[in-house]
């Protein structure tokens, strides 16, 4: 980093976030509500739908982590857990950072909140509500296993929303030691970094396409064939 940039505290505005991130953060946000909501008011068939669209968005991430924008890339934002460790060290003494995507410490709530989304769409579509409805997986296995992924199915999303209360935290934590907004961000795309730091590069959006349909061609395979058979 250059040095006379950081002394003299000069920023310019540069894209960190591409429009597929944002969608689908943003969208994932009102899928995780609407999929509890549609749960506790019994309304099912809304619920696997919602399911099915979360695993898909999943399915999406975890394609767009390998072949997407630079600041999207699992290889360009996680780090070793020593690295997140000494980040939150940094963050506590207030000591001012600029990360042009997710932050080391950042990166593992990324990891671990598509894994819990992921185990908990995929147990979705074998477990059922011991009346009437079952997922479309869960003839493929006994009625006592399906109970079993159905206990999990429950459990995996009081650790999600324990891991969104972190996330939240976070970013309050952000704004109150550091004075830092990673709303705002997540929201327009751009963030001030200093005029030494390079612009990530953007994906075109035709290819984050082509991977959101992938992604929903497999959900609709397990769904509608697998799940038929």
């Amino acid at each position: 980093m250059d040095n006379k940039a950081q002394a003299t505290g000069s920023k310019r505005w540069v894209k960190v976030w591409d429009g597929p991130v944002r969608l689908f953060h943003w969208a994932l946000v009102a899928l995780v509500a609407t999929a509890y909501i549609s749960a506790e008011t019994g309304k099912l068939d809304l619920h696997f739908m919602v399911g099915y669209t979360i695993l898909t968005l999943v399915l999406f991430r975890i394609l767009w982590g390998l072949v997407g924008s630079d600041t999207a890339r699992f290889t360009q934002f996680i780090k070793s857990p020593a690295a997140a460790f000494a980040h939150l060290g940094h963050v506590l003494r207030r000591q001012p950072e600029d990360e042009t995507g997710h932050n080391p410490a950042g990166a593992f709530m990324v990891v671990a909140l598509l894994a819990l989304l992921l185990f908990q769409t995929i147990t979705g579509l074998f477990s059922n509500d011991g009346l009437f409805e079952e997922g479309p997986l869960a003839h493929l296995l006994g009625g006592g296993w399906s109970d079993t992924l159905t206990i999990w199915h429950g459990f995996s999303f009081d650790l999600i929303v324990i891991a969104v209360v972190a996330h939240v935290a976070a970013i309050l934590l952000y704004a109150a030691l550091l004075r830092q907004d990673l709303v705002r961000p997540m929201v327009t795309g751009w963030k001030r970094l200093p005029q030494s730091f390079s612009a990530p590069h953007m994906a075109p959006v035709w290819l984050a396409l082509a991977m959101l349909v992938l992604a929903a061609v497999v959900v609709w395979v397990v769904v509608n064939m697998i799940g038929a058979a």
